[in-house]
């Protein structure tokens, strides 16, 4: 694929209106209640679909309603529930084990920090990014999952190799405000329009600020 050079923030900045008129509504796809439903969801969609996660997560919250009901939940029951969305022990353990960690340390609530909630098995920043910047608003970083990844990349935004280097450099092209904002647009955009293998060029917004768009790079 044909990178033109890292892009500057003047030039980053004139992808956000048409980016949003693409993406009028910037939301989270799983279905939540309150921070702690978010923060289970987000964890199970990891190699899952968020269609998936939907489809188990309200018999899971039916019968686990909070992190104290869930910390002392039976792993084989949880399993159970949870096998649909694959990976579905290391994902059990995982989330018994935070929801152990918010009845303890934080009084059974989601946390509001960054740092505590990397504390949590199972979460990275992907994951406490979408959870900061849905559930409280609070502008953590970038969300970078695979459908950021390549839209940013096909964009010629960045020639990074890992999401960590990624969202560092869209922390640094992008304003503040705009980091969740910007994260679920990227996320929806890619689903549904620059997808994996046939991205929808024709009638896209972005077209013409996109080298894939104008011929110059590889989709």
């Amino acid at each position: 694929m044909s990178l033109r050079p890292p892009i500057s923030r003047v030039r980053a900045a004139t992808f956000l209106e048409p980016l949003a008129a693409m993406v009028p509504e910037p939301r989270c796809e799983l279905n939540y209640r309150d921070p702690f439903e978010l923060l289970i969801a987000t964890q199970l969609s990891a190699q899952s679909t968020d269609v998936m996660v939907n489809r188990v997560t309200p018999t899971l919250f039916a019968r686990w309603p909070d992190a104290r009901a869930f910390a002392e939940a039976d792993p084989v029951e949880v399993e159970a529930v949870l096998r649909p969305t694959g990976f579905f022990r290391q994902k059990t353990k995982n989330a018994i084990a935070s929801s152990k960690i918010l009845t303890e340390r934080f009084d059974g609530q989601v946390p509001t920090r960054m740092e505590d909630l990397l504390t949590l098995p199972g979460v990275a920043r992907k994951t406490a990014n979408v959870v900061l910047g849905t559930a409280f608003g609070v502008q953590s970083g970038v969300t970078v999952d695979t459908h950021v990844f390549r839209v940013t990349r096909r964009w010629g935004w960045h020639r990074e190799k890992t999401p960590e280097k990624v969202e560092a450099h869209l922390m640094k092209l992008l304003p503040r405000p705009q980091w969740s904002d910007f994260g679920h647009r990227a996320v929806l955009f890619g689903r549904y329009h620059c997808t994996a293998r046939k991205p929808a060029c024709a009638g896209c917004g972005l077209r013409t600020l996109c080298p894939v768009g104008l011929g110059d790079a590889e989709p």
